[in-house]
């Protein structure tokens, strides 16, 4: 079940931030300083007994949202939390009015980028050791949510593992393409 992160989840947060992120892993002191921090909008799922499952959350401008985090705890990956806490803040960001949604994620992660490229986000630049300590490069990627919320509403953008989006295949054939392949 998808509801708002509370001031209880900060503790939860922080165990999986370690156990996700490493080195780089957010303490409970910075999870508590960036959910609290000004436009700030975060998810959690939970299970049936209330253990928190995964996390995730973004920071509106007023323009753009910047997809913050999605976390997934190690037990609970690859049984679509993800997709849908990102489905959930994408639907919350059209809502608060954002145009598009950026993000930064590790050149290294497949399954975040096989995910980010499901629902059409596209890669727009390359930080160069973005994440520390280890200096990771990270891509920069874009998603402009008017067009997800009107081809997700027509059931064109339906993320399954393995398959490219109905969004994903007119990018790749659309002429205006960059030629790139479609968080931490």
């Amino acid at each position: 079940m998808i509801r708002a992160l509370s001031e209880k989840d900060i503790a939860s947060i922080a165990t999986l931030e370690h156990e996700l992120f490493g080195a780089g892993a957010w303490s409970q002191a910075l999870v508590r300083q960036e959910i609290n921090a000004p436009a700030r909008t975060y998810a959690v799922d939970v299970d049936d007994d209330g253990t928190l499952r995964a996390y995730a959350g973004y920071w509106y401008d007023g323009d753009d949202a910047e997809l913050m985090t999605i976390g997934v705890g190690r037990q609970h990956q690859q049984q679509g939390l993800a997709t849908s806490l990102l489905r959930y803040l994408l639907k919350e960001a059209a809502l608060q009015g954002a145009h598009r949604m950026l993000l930064e994620v590790r050149v290294d992660n497949m399954a975040a980028l096989a995910l980010y490229e499901a629902f059409g986000f596209e890669r727009i630049g390359l930080r160069k050791r973005y994440y520390q300590p280890e200096g990771i490069d990270a891509y920069t990627m874009a998603l402009d949510i008017e067009r997800w919320s009107a081809l997700s509403q027509a059931g064109s953008v339906q993320p399954q593992e393995g398959q490219p989006s109905e969004m994903q295949a007119k990018r790749q054939n659309d002429s205006m393409d960059t030629g790139l392949e479609g968080n931490r």
